[in-house]
């Protein structure tokens, strides 16, 4: 009896071990900068993406060759945040309306919004277009799913409203993990030369994406590795997995929002859009794009998708 004691015991001895291995190998990998991977995460999202690349590098020419400037802000915690800003003007103080633009998950700025640069710069808009923290020209170690962006985000409104005098109307576009950072940025204090925020397959929070993303692709239960991630990330991010939920932030909103999803994406469920619609405080709309995958919206269907930005942005901004 006492021998089977004491292998029942050493099992769960090498159990325990490995879910904590588990648990770090798959915290390190998501939340380090140095080990986030922009192909394993375009392939876990399955997006088929080469099908969209004439059209992107022809925007991407298109919109590197008008005027821009590198610009930077420190964060909140001493991070040089970086973004590139593209003004309508010559003469900024003339600028009256901009949209700042925020990026998904291991990608970066000028890779996200080439796209819908065309619709921004066709329209009149200026454009500052960010890297989030740990990603692109930004400094950082840790990435900050939205839950510290939201606070970056308050620095590029603090800049643009100092570059552009108090005349300025701000749209926030965000992306992804982008658009988690508008949604949640909804519940902080926000200036009035926001009007209004554009989000595009935003997920609630991280820890419900990281269950999801554990279940549907990796197979394996969420218990323990979510919790040991979180108990891991508050220490070395200064965050928890769930501490800021853009489903909960929205409650506060006070601000109009567009949010937009594909029908088929897999790595954000569309039903964490219709949870953050059906708990938004302020005026909202929604589209639902049919067959389009993560991040595909724009491209899978981009006469729906300006069509909502026409009507939504008419509303708001003059």
């Amino acid at each position: 009896m006492k021998k089977r004691w004491m292998g029942a015991a050493a099992l769960l001895g090498i159990l325990t071990a490995a879910e904590a291995g588990g648990s770090f190998y798959f915290y390190r990998r998501t939340m380090k900068r140095n080990k986030v991977s922009v192909e394993r995460t375009i392939k876990m999202a399955g997006t088929d993406w080469q099908q969209y690349f004439p059209i992107i590098e022809e925007r991407r020419e298109r919109l590197c060759s008008r005027r821009h400037e590198e610009v930077y802000v420190e964060s909140f915690d001493g991070l040089r945040l970086h973004a590139t800003w593209f003004p309508a003007k010559e003469q900024e103080k003339e600028i009256t309306k901009a949209v700042i633009c925020f990026h998904g998950y291991a990608s970066c700025g000028m890779n996200d919004y080439v796209g819908l640069s065309d619709y921004y710069i066709r329209n009149g808009f200026s454009m500052l277009i960010v890297d989030e923290r740990a990603h692109g020209k930004s400094q950082g170690e840790y990435v900050g799913f939205g839950c510290l962006d939201r606070k970056d985000a308050l620095q590029w409104i603090n800049w643009l409203t100092a570059r552009c005098t108090g005349q300025v109307q701000i749209l926030l576009h965000g992306i992804s993990m982008g658009a988690a950072t508008v949604l949640m940025t909804t519940g902080l204090t926000l200036p009035p030369q926001v009007k209004g925020v554009i989000s595009d397959c935003a997920f609630t929070s991280p820890k419900e994406v990281f269950s999801h993303v554990l279940h549907s692709m990796y197979h394996l239960p969420a218990f323990p590795m979510i919790q040991i991630s979180d108990h891991v990330n508050r220490k070395k991010a200064g965050y928890g997995l769930d501490e800021c939920n853009a489903a909960r932030e929205v409650k506060k909103a006070k601000v109009p929002a567009l949010l937009i999803h594909g029908s088929a994406d897999t790595f954000v469920p569309c039903r964490m859009c219709d949870q953050i619609y059906d708990n938004y405080a302020a005026e909202k709309k929604k589209l639902i794009v049919e067959g389009a995958a993560h991040a595909e919206s724009y491209y899978k269907d981009r006469d729906a998708y300006e069509k909502a930005m026409d009507e939504f942005i008419g509303g708001i901004i003059k």
